[in-house]
């Protein structure tokens, strides 16, 4: 079964000029997720999708492939649905055709090769179109603790009784990035970027971390330099 490994790196990013190549603990934010990679033992192919020529270069010195793709699908705007069947179809035609595709946004430093072969080994042993990534959401955060504003006043989101012990909450999830998506490419291809049936692959917060500012940077060099 193939198992094609997709990278997406494109060259815009207005929150952090250049973040894919941001430097992280003296390396590009995009050498630990080529890392994860090129450790995993399930991925058969792995490319970086990309439409900058520095992002190119520096995914073939870490040693990745690199599939240049059209700069309408590079926009601020585009969904991740037509990128990936974008690497499908490019690397059908170069003679790869992928049976599950493993989304890995570069963003997901901290997810290590062991998410990622847990992700495709279970969606291949399970009945389902796909296995996300996700963490659980903070007790502050569930549902039925979130307030909401009525004429300035604070009330309940949700109604009925409100739960204050942790214990007594109901669990949530969401999806981290995602760090990790293993999906079929039957799936990709009618038009679905989950499909209907997915299943969780549940991380902890700090395997979690997404780089969206400058200070998701710091604190996850923090983290970084901590295992040191």
């Amino acid at each position: 079964m193939n198992v094609l490994g997709v990278i997406p790196a494109r060259g815009g990013s207005k929150g952090i000029p250049n973040k894919n190549l941001a430097p992280l603990c003296g390396r590009p934010l995009l050498a630990y997720t080529a890392d994860a990679a090129k450790a995993s033992t399930k991925l058969t192919h792995t490319i970086v999708s990309t439409d900058d020529e520095r992002i190119a270069a520096c995914a073939k010195s870490l040693g990745l492939e690199v599939l240049l793709r059209p700069s309408p699908l590079a926009a601020d705007d585009t969904p991740m649905l037509p990128v990936l069947q974008h690497a499908l179809t490019a690397m059908r035609e170069q003679g790869f055709n992928a049976d599950i595709l493993v989304l890995l946004q570069p963003t997901s430093p901290l997810r290590r090769a062991e998410h990622i072969d847990t992700a495709v080994d279970w969606l291949q042993r399970v009945r389902g179109d796909s296995v996300v990534s996700v963490v659980e959401v903070p007790h502050q955060f569930n549902p039925t603790s979130v307030m909401r504003l009525d004429d300035g006043l604070l009330k309940p989101f949700l109604d009925g009784p409100t739960a204050t012990r942790r214990q007594d909450k109901p669990r949530f999830y969401a999806r981290n990035g995602p760090a990790v998506l293993a999906v079929h490419a039957r799936v990709i291809e009618g038009g679905s970027l989950y499909g209907n049936e997915t299943w969780p692959l549940v991380m902890t917060p700090e395997e979690s971390l997404d780089v969206d500012t400058p200070w998701d940077l710091k604190l996850i060099e923090h983290s970084l330099q901590t295992r040191l």
